[in-house]
């Protein structure tokens, strides 16, 4: 066996061994009350962390979210609640910059090993037909919480040798009509994760990006398209967390920095679309 094997192999027992005299692994999730940030948290918890999820509102899983608690559940039949989730929720808006510091604040006691950025918000349409409040919740949600968030919990994860995960777009990969300023903000995101890994990577923090495409979550609420029928057309939120689960099991001194997630089918669906034309027009007086 090579000295660079022997290396290799003992610092790999030297990580698992510091994890587990360190006790308790935990992770925190954004966008945790749905699709992508929601099964990625259950992911790590399937894994052995402690995962503390935030999200704004965890009343309203999917039907599909619902109906997994339900089968996972010792009394079938039961409805879940809150309590029933397989991670900490944490109720937080992230648009909220004095409750976001709040939490960081009580969350000081505590060093995360994997902090996930998934929350995401989406506009689309013309830029023109964009307004400012929709443009600032979509650079405060994608890119400035997820940058100060890494700021605070920083050297906590650098001192675990942790993992920071930014879940972008492929949207960040190129020019993104009808999604412009949706698409600069994980542009950002991306350019960010880069820049974050080149300055800590002798530390031994892992920062990695994952770029979905289409994937099935309620991201296209606010746009006048969503997945296509064909279910080779779209990733499953399931399909992002192992992803993660893949990434997290390299062994020690490798980084899988970005991936790319397609179907292997391109299409969309277009939503109907009722036309009211005073609305529209007032709504561009009012700008």
């Amino acid at each position: 066996m090579t000295k660079d094997r022997k290396a290799v192999m003992m610092g790999d027992k030297e990580r698992v061994e510091n994890k587990e005299s360190g006790g308790e692994k935990l992770a925190i999730v954004t966008g945790a009350s749905g699709g992508i940030g929601y099964a990625i948290s259950e992911k790590l918890s399937e894994m052995g962390y402690k995962v503390y999820g935030i999200g704004r509102d965890f009343q309203k899983l999917s039907n599909e979210q619902v109906n997994q608690l339900a089968d996972a559940l010792p009394e079938k039949g039961k409805l879940p609640d809150k309590g029933d989730l397989p991670f900490v929720p944490v109720k937080l808006d992230l648009r909220d910059n004095q409750a976001v510091r709040d939490f960081c604040r009580s969350f000081q006691e505590n060093k995360p090993e994997i902090l996930v950025h998934s929350a995401g918000v989406a506009y689309y349409g013309f830029h023109e037909s964009l307004n400012q409040d929709k443009i600032s919740e979509m650079m405060k949600v994608n890119l400035e919480t997820p940058l100060f968030l890494s700021q605070f919990f920083l050297r906590d994860i650098k001192e675990k040798r942790g993992h920071i995960f930014f879940i972008s777009s492929v949207t960040a990969l190129h020019e993104n009509s009808y999604g412009a300023a949706y698409g600069a903000t994980k542009a950002g995101l991306l350019s960010f994760a880069r820049s974050l890994f080149a300055e800590n990577r002798k530390s031994g923090l892992k920062v990695h990006s994952i770029l979905p495409d289409m994937t099935d979550t309620n991201l296209y609420r606010n746009a006048d398209f969503t997945i296509g029928e064909n279910s080779a057309s779209f990733l499953l939120p399931s399909d992002v967390a192992s992803a993660v689960e893949t990434i997290l099991k390299q062994r020690d001194g490798v980084v899988l920095g970005e991936v790319h997630l397609r179907p292997q089918v391109f299409q969309i669906t277009r939503k109907p679309i009722e036309k009211n034309w005073k609305a529209d027009r007032e709504k561009l007086e009012s700008r």
